[in-house]
């Protein structure tokens, strides 16, 4: 902690200042529905729940990663790797933190509608930050009521159309030829409402190699064709078209440029290009998926119907040699799939009253199913390399599960009790296609009932506290299948990993300005899933034996006169190995988890809301990259940012600028690390000292 004065200031301001969501919703408490399926007042729950309102999400804001607006939440770590060919990292107390690319571990769900797929692996990038009204995060015990992969829970709600109707443009720009253009409607009909957007984000990138562009659009329809019945529309659609790929690189290149791309020691060329450059690195993303639900009441009883369908494209270039491509094992160094998925629920929630008590029961079923046709490639055809050359690989991979759940809420007087059991049955099935060099063909069924019960006591109308406890589990994704680290095919003898949650806590509400939560945790787990080998973009993962999690999130927000107002949150996290494994000793950090994050934010705005600034305080603890901890870890690092805001009301329009400052002190960090990978490319850098700057203009009719 002396190495890192800002961490230890933002620590001393989280201690100062106990927890909670934006500023914005301190004058009265939130409504949730993460955690119970039941819209909930969030002092009510017995679990830990934090709601990032829509003015953190827009305000001051690209609206690009969800790790601008989710980086005040305690017990999330989200971190943009400036790395739009393989998404952000998330992590919730832990879980997801070794995921090379995509989200695992964390269940990704927007608008209802599930963004992970039935492996456990998502991409929060199909979010659409535009028009988001919220986004609340789920962590603990209660996560297990969503099945597999629910270390925790990240759902956005978009916004619905409301009178009067709009119209809105935005152009930003910043650091490193950023630029984004949006453009949204939205307004109401008679029961009809509709919001549509679409916007385009360029970027040349901020590490050598590191260019993308991301086109996105959004359509919502909401019908309520009487006072009990609701049906809502959503279609969403992502396109990345060769989104370069930088990399991660060796701690010496780092400390040399933490722009720069590792060289290749084979390039022949003058100068050495890197791998990224010299195999040109990159992927490309179609993603479009549609989804409907409906929701009629019948008095306080309530029917459920959701449907969902999609289809994903990706095609990754990575940087294998021919030489490592060589074994007749190797699926190649280009990946091209092609993923339909779609699935479909149903529950049904009563509402009974008992003398002066209320139970509340919701039980449903999930369905989920995706299928890809999946080839691979070399990437080289002659001595031309970044090129789509001979088949290497063709297989189908079906993954489908289906949940049955039931989930029960007592409430009377001060007390709310709350049970639940969900039995998964995730089926995995390979048909290798491409038999010259054997016949990999299988299948895999995990099969888990995750118990959650919790307990909360309203010590007072001000004061909560609660318990809870709950066993879940992860079973390996695709991703984490399809190689074996003796160099063979498909991995079907990875076993899911098992862990039992506990989780005590408190909620305080002071006033109607002040809120304040704390929350400890323990989490045990049985057969971790780590990384066996890691090189050149291609990962097998093997179970270890046992882990332990343990840790404190606290948060706090308030406000004061004249417009002030403070928001702090400081999680500490001990992960560590609790047996031994191979070369990995007993008491071994887990990489990727860093042992203290803190935010701390001081903001002002006017007593019109028409001007706003802040000042915001990030911190982290240093960070392994590997099991056994003896490589360098990603060192901790402290960085202040500043964010400015304006808006003014002319007429029918209103205006917003902004301008954000980030790393105002221009230090060199990791922001980022590749977990366990061979080749000790570990480290993705974070940029120094940039700029953004926005301007949106909505016309109300």
């Amino acid at each position: 902690m002396p190495r890192f004065p800002l961490l230890s200031l933002a620590a001393a301001v989280a201690a100062a200042f106990p927890l909670s969501g934006h500023t914005a919703e301190t004058s009265s408490d939130v409504v949730v529905i993460t955690a119970s399926r039941i819209e909930h007042n969030s002092q009510d729950i017995p679990a830990a729940i934090d709601v990032v309102d829509a003015a953190r999400i827009r305000d001051g804001q690209l609206r690009v990663n969800a790790s601008e607006a989710l980086v005040a939440v305690p017990g999330l770590v989200v971190q943009n790797r400036h790395n739009y060919a393989q998404d952000l990292q998330i992590s919730s107390r832990g879980f997801g933190a070794r995921s090379a690319f995509g989200v695992r571990g964390v269940r990704l769900i927007a608008d209802g509608i599930p963004a992970t797929m039935p492996d456990g692996q998502g991409q929060a990038a199909t979010f659409n930050l535009d028009r988001a009204q919220r986004i609340e995060v789920l962590r603990g015990p209660f996560s297990a009521l969503y099945g597999n992969h629910s270390g925790g829970v990240v759902q956005l709600f978009t916004q619905d159309g409301k009178a009067p109707p709009s119209v809105e443009m935005s152009v930003m720009g910043g650091s490193d030829g950023t630029r984004k253009a949006d453009f949204s409607a939205q307004g109401r009909s008679g029961t009809m409402g509709y919001v549509l957007d679409a916007s385009r984000f360029d970027t040349d990138g901020y590490r050598d190699h590191s260019a993308a562009r991301r086109d996105q659009a959004f359509a919502k329809l909401t019908f309520e064709p009487d006072q009990r019945s609701r049906l809502t529309v959503v279609a969403s659609a992502l396109r990345q078209d060769d989104s370069q790929d930088p990399l991660g690189v060796q701690w010496s290149t780092f400390q040399r440029d933490p722009r720069a791309g590792e060289i290749d020691p084979n390039d022949t060329a003058t100068p050495r290009r890197t791998f990224a450059q010299r195999y040109d690195t990159r992927k490309s993303i179609d993603h479009q998926q549609a989804g409907a639900s409906y929701d009629i009441h019948f008095g306080e009883n309530r029917l459920h119907l959701m449907l969902y369908g999609g289809n994903r494209e990706v095609v990754q270039y990575q940087a294998f040699s021919r030489v490592f491509q060589a074994p007749a094992s190797h699926s190649g160094g280009v990946i091209d799939f092609d993923r339909a998925f779609h699935g479909a629920a149903i529950n049904w929630r009563d509402v009974s009253r008992f003398d002066t008590g209320v139970l509340r029961t919701t039980v449903g079923v999930d369905y989920d199913r995706s299928q890809d046709d999946r080839k691979g490639f070399e990437n080289f055809v002659g001595n031309q390399l970044g090129v789509r050359g001979a088949l290497r690989r063709d297989e189908k991979d079906v993954v489908s599960n289906v949940d049955p759940y039931i989930q029960s809420e007592w409430q009377a007087g001060p007390w709310r009790l709350t049970g639940g059991l969900r039995h998964s049955r995730v089926k995995v099935d390979v048909e290798d296609r491409f038999l010259a060099n054997g016949n990999d063909s299988g299948a895999m069924t995990f099969t888990r009932t995750t118990p959650v019960l919790g307990a909360l006591y309203k010590v007072t109308p001000a004061l909560s506290i609660y318990a809870s406890a709950a066993r879940g589990f992860e079973t390996p994704t695709l991703n984490e299948s399809f190689y074996s680290g003796s160099g063979g095919g498909f991995n079907f003898g990875l076993r899911p990993a098992r862990s039992t949650h506990v989780e005590a806590g408190a909620k305080l509400r002071l006033a109607e300005s002040t809120r304040a939560d704390v929350a400890l945790f323990q989490v045990r787990t049985r057969d971790e899933l780590v990384v066996d080998t890691a090189g050149g973009g291609r990962t097998s993962y093997r179970n270890a034996g046992r882990t332990l999690r343990q840790g404190v999130e606290l948060s706090f927000d308030t406000t004061w006169a004249q417009g002030l107002s403070a928001h702090a949150a400081l999680t500490g996290l001990r992960a560590i190995y609790d047996e031994a494994f191979g070369n990995v000793t007993e008491g071994n950090r887990i990489p990727g988890v860093a042992r203290v994050t803190a935010y701390a934010e001081l903001a002002w705005k006017d007593s019109a809301d028409r001007y706003g600034a802040a000042l915001e305080m990030l911190a982290s603890g240093r960070v392994y990259a590997e099991d056994t901890n003896r490589e360098q870890p990603a060192p901790g690092y402290g960085v202040l940012n500043l964010r400015l805001q304006a808006q003014q009301p002319v007429d029918g329009w209103r205006l917003r600028e902004f301008v954000r400052l980030g790393n105002l002190l221009d230090r060199t960090y990791v922001g980022s690390v590749i977990v366990g990978d061979t080749n000790k490319r570990y480290y993705e850098a974070a940029p120094g000292r940039n700029w953004q700057a926005g301007f949106s203009a909505q016309y109300l009719f």
